[in-house]
């Protein structure tokens, strides 16, 4: 009697799903991955790059568009503008020729108004912005990381700064500054308010970044690897630039994105109050000055800046939100 032998299946080599391999990512581009699936952060991003394209292409658009912020078209040719200085097409004198339509009074073009406004606005806004950062990160480093009487006298030099009303001082310094450069019988030169706004602006804004810092190193300095640095003997400044600094990018990049868009309605603000950069240069703040002078007979002089404004300011608030968002994916909205 012969013992029936059981025959195991052939496996088919072919038919075996091999485990993909595993691919690692970096912090970067886990961070890259999460903004990209963000809809509102693409887009913002995208509205927030084309400002910034348009303000440096502004010349270029000058040139294709064939007019400029600073000619008075409705006083140079007839027929533009009423005798009341409004003008005499609809909606502001809205046409094929003047896309956004012409300033009351002067005539200027406004939508080249708008362009150069752009342009004036981010070059203040983003030089501002660069050096409030770097200030912020060597006080707010240097105050947590030194620690004892240099903390705290940091600490009070930031609370004092911080309980200034930015606005307020910006507009009393400024006419100092120009009675005190320039003589009483010259006009300001337009780089020297330009420089005076950067400078105020910088002087009244690096103290909340700086605080935010100094409570980050002060929680760190204290932790295993920085104790470890210092135990192999790794120098003050090794240990802040290898160990401190790479984790404190995160909270740097999150305020740098939401202080510009907050730079940019300071100085539109201090335009319109009357110590920005002046009647001779192209602003949204001085668009907001006239348009509030016209708005009852020329509504849409007034729309124009105001939609512009609110779209950059929104659109950079939520990329900000959506930055922090990718660096962090435990926070909720």
């Amino acid at each position: 009697m012969t013992t029936p032998t059981s025959t195991a299946p052939e496996i088919d080599a072919t038919s075996v799903t091999e485990t993909p391999e595993a691919v690692g990512r970096s912090p970067g581009q886990l961070m890259w991955l999460r903004f990209r699936r963000d809809r509102t952060g693409v887009i913002s991003a995208v509205i927030v790059i084309l400002f910034f394209l348009v303000a440096i292409l502004a010349p270029v658009i000058s040139a294709v568009y064939g007019k400029d912020p600073y000619t008075l078209y409705g006083q140079d040719r007839p027929g533009l503008l009423n005798d009341f200085g409004y003008a005499l097409a609809p909606n502001g004198g809205i046409s094929s020729e003047f896309w956004f339509g012409i300033e009351p009074n002067l005539g200027r073009d406004v939508f080249m108004q708008l362009v150069y406004g752009i342009r004036t606005s981010l070059l203040i806004a983003v030089v501002t912005a660069v050096l409030t950062t770097i200030i912020g990160v060597v006080v707010g480093i240097v105050a947590g990381y030194a620690g004892g009487k240099t903390d705290y006298f940091i600490g009070r030099v930031i609370d004092l700064m911080l309980s200034f009303p930015q606005i307020l001082f910006i507009i009393a310094f400024t006419p100092v500054v120009d009675q005190f450069l320039v003589p009483s019988n010259e006009e300001t030169p337009v780089w020297l308010r330009a420089v005076t706004l950067t400078i105020l602006l910088t002087v009244f804004g690096w103290a909340g970044l700086a605080r935010l810092l100094r409570g980050q190193v002060l929680s760190m300095r204290e932790r295993e690897f920085v104790e470890a640095a210092k135990v192999t003997g790794a120098s003050p400044a090794r240990i802040v630039f290898k160990e401190l600094l790479p984790n404190l990018w995160t909270p740097i990049l999150i305020q740098s994105t939401l202080l510009l868009p907050a730079l940019v309605t300071a100085e539109a603000a201090l335009s319109f109050l009357g110590v920005g950069m002046g009647e001779q240069v192209p602003d949204w703040g001085r668009m907001f000055l006239r348009a509030t002078q016209v708005y009852q007979n020329d509504i849409t002089y007034l729309i124009f800046p105001g939609v512009a404004l609110l779209i950059f300011v929104i659109a950079f608030n939520l990329l900000g939100d959506s930055v922090r968002d990718a660096f962090d994916p435990k926070i909720k909205r």
